[in-house]
């Protein structure tokens, strides 16, 4: 369990350090993402790269078990 959380932090640090370079590159914004703004507002729920960002992770998971 130390493991995982270790590994889980490290990621989660990595994201964060990354997500700059990230948002440049159209991560966040994908078409399908939904944003509400109305006056000062504003709900962002970014479904479409919640679910490309899962896809990956699967990937890279499975891999890294074969």
């Amino acid at each position: 369990m130390r493991t995982v959380l270790i590994v889980a932090g490290a990621i989660l640090l990595f994201v964060g350090l990354a997500w700059p370079v990230l948002t440049r590159l159209g991560l966040g914004r994908l078409p399908g993402d939904i944003v509400v703004a109305r006056g000062n507002f504003r709900f962002y729920f970014p479904i479409v790269t919640s679910l490309l960002i899962s896809a990956v992770l699967t990937l890279v998971v499975w891999l890294f078990r074969r």
